[in-house]
């Protein structure tokens, strides 16, 4: 009896240091003194940020800012306060494909254990600076993002803000996992649709259910020889976007090849996922149709590492060279490129992997940082979140250092806040 007193005592503990930490009061002020800030736009020195409950209340030169003499003061030198880090292209649901293949995860992992460890991954995904995230798809799990989402945002558990897709949708017989059994009913990884009535039905569904984007697959491995081969029809695409946008909901596409992506250009959905079948002349329509690639290079270089790739030692992969060939030409065309890594291939809280990729890929560190703050959330449709100014929500991480300099910086940070709330202090 004694043991189990002190683990209910340990327990409530925990669950009230929890609640200290994820409540706020709005007149509570708190002004950070770091080296520099970057304020999703460009880096400034010397500037301070004083929040007031959940919002920026001022940003910028110390003269210009007047704090209560309750105000808690915290002194950040040496170090750099930036927006919360947003993820682009997230699987909470799922987790490395080298510990459990992508089948055996959506077959033989009940969704009672999918989600505990999705509860985990929301919390590494938090404490690694990633105060919002888009997950694009449960793979299998239903509605759960729902409930995941929702448990956050009543402060059950700690986890980043979620944009959720649902189920995501696929053309009958496309995706998996698949059985040599014909007959065999098995899990599908996201939800079948066909026809224009068809998609649009299941687009309307999949809103209804709580999703806040709409996922489709343009084009998976389901063509001759499991080779990759468009799948829905431009007319279906574009009645998915027809319903979509008609509810303000942007329309993301999985796309790897280049009919896929013609498609998916044509019918004007808001982003490109991949974007493996990218040629000059497709950067150039997205450019002109303001629509966005998540090219996602973390998963693709993860995916070759497990299949025996030693980076640095090894000549690059197919799938790694034509990486670098279209992140190089749709910035070139002037793309507008979001930083998403589609983390679940591999692990989260290593969210920041693809940060520093996009700088080994060619791209300045400055511009990292804005696509994953500021450029996200304008895309994402995120008001007042991916920049640090008066009113905007007071989600900030604190790294050491000049992260515009050393984009291996944002590997640790040392300071996590959300919605005005640190849930993370290491400094």
């Amino acid at each position: 009896m004694k043991r189990l007193s002190f683990i209910i005592a340990i327990l409530l503990s925990t669950l009230n240091i929890f609640a200290q930490r994820g409540s706020n009061n709005s007149n509570d002020y708190t002004l950070f003194k770091p080296d520099r800030v970057f304020d999703g736009q460009q880096m400034h020195t010397g500037w301070w940020v004083l929040v007031r409950g959940r919002r920026i209340e001022a940003a910028g030169d110390p003269a210009t800012i007047t704090a209560p003499a309750s105000t808690k003061i915290i002194e950040l030198k040496g170090m750099t306060l930036l927006p919360g880090f947003i993820e682009g292209h997230s699987h909470l649901f799922l987790h490395p494909y080298n510990e459990t293949t992508w089948d055996n995860q959506v077959l033989n992992e009940s969704r009672a254990e999918r989600t505990a460890r999705a509860v985990v991954h929301a919390r590494e995904t938090l404490m690694a600076g990633f105060t919002t995230v888009r997950d694009l798809g449960t793979e299998g799990a239903a509605y759960d993002d729902v409930g995941l989402k929702t448990a956050i945002n009543k402060g059950i558990i700690p986890g980043p803000r979620m944009l959720v897709a649902t189920r995501a949708i696929v053309a009958t017989g496309s995706y998996g996992p698949k059985s040599d059994v014909a007959e065999e009913v098995i899990i599908k990884g996201a939800e079948e649709a066909d026809g224009v009535e068809g998609v649009m039905h299941v687009v309307r569904s999949q809103i209804g259910h709580g999703a806040d984007v709409v996922k489709l697959y343009a084009d998976y491995r389901w063509g001759l020889n499991d080779m990759p081969a468009a799948t829905f029809t431009e007319d279906e695409l574009k009645a998915a976007v027809a319903v979509a946008k008609s509810s303000g909901r942007m329309v993301v596409v999985h796309s790897g090849t280049e009919e896929g992506m013609r498609r998916s250009i044509a019918a004007g959905v808001t982003t490109i996922e991949h974007g493996d079948g990218g040629t000059p002349e497709l950067f150039k329509l997205m450019k002109e149709k303001g629509i966005a690639l998540c090219p996602t290079l973390s998963a693709t270089e993860a995916l070759s590492t497990y299949r025996g790739w030693k980076k640095g030692i090894d000549p690059d992969p197919t799938a790694v060279a034509k990486k670098h060939y279209i992140f190089t030409e749709a910035m070139k065309a002037g793309v507008t490129i979001l930083m998403g890594g589609d983390v679940g291939v591999f692990p989260h809280g290593d969210n920041s992997r693809e940060m520093i990729l996009m700088v080994e890929y060619g791209m300045k560190p400055i511009n990292v940082l804005q696509s994953a703050t500021s450029i996200n959330a304008e895309v994402f449709g995120l008001k007042n979140l991916g920049n640090i100014k008066p009113g905007y929500t007071a989600d900030l991480v604190v790294v050491e250092g000049n992260p515009a300099e050393d984009i291996m910086l944002t590997k640790q940070t040392k300071m996590v806040m959300k919605d005005g709330v640190i849930y993370k202090t290491d400094k």
